[in-house]
């Protein structure tokens, strides 16, 4: 389980590690170009009902951090959407990866701390 923390905000967002690194790549290439755009995302079943969001700006310190010491291998379709939601006036809504055909082995039945809404596609 991945963690995001930004700005001076003493709770920390916990995101699955592969969601997060493609995340962090649609983040930092926003960033990088001096883009600012605000990220939601839904409280996961554990928390309060409701949804967050918080504005992503340059000037705010962010630091990401992943509990899998290897980088997973990255979805283009995924980090595509995810750039498609950061470039709309909603900004980045974490949603679910496509996956066109995984092994029934390959699932992973871990818990999620942030839910991902399902893609507008």
């Amino acid at each position: 389980m991945g963690t995001i923390y930004y700005g001076g905000s003493a709770t920390p967002i916990h995101i699955e590690d592969r969601a997060l690194a493609h995340l962090k790549v649609v983040i930092a290439t926003k960033l990088r170009r001096g883009e600012s755009f605000t990220l939601s995302w839904r409280h996961p079943d554990d928390e309060p009902r409701g949804r967050s969001t918080i504005w992503l700006h340059a000037s705010i310190p962010l630091r990401f951090v992943f509990d899998e010491p290897e980088p997973p291998d990255l979805s283009r379709q995924w980090i595509e959407e995810l750039a498609n939601s950061a470039n709309s006036s909603g900004g980045i809504t974490l949603v679910a990866e496509h996956i066109d055909a995984a092994p029934a082995d390959a699932v992973d039945h871990a818990p999620q701390t942030v839910e991902l809404a399902p893609s507008a596609s």
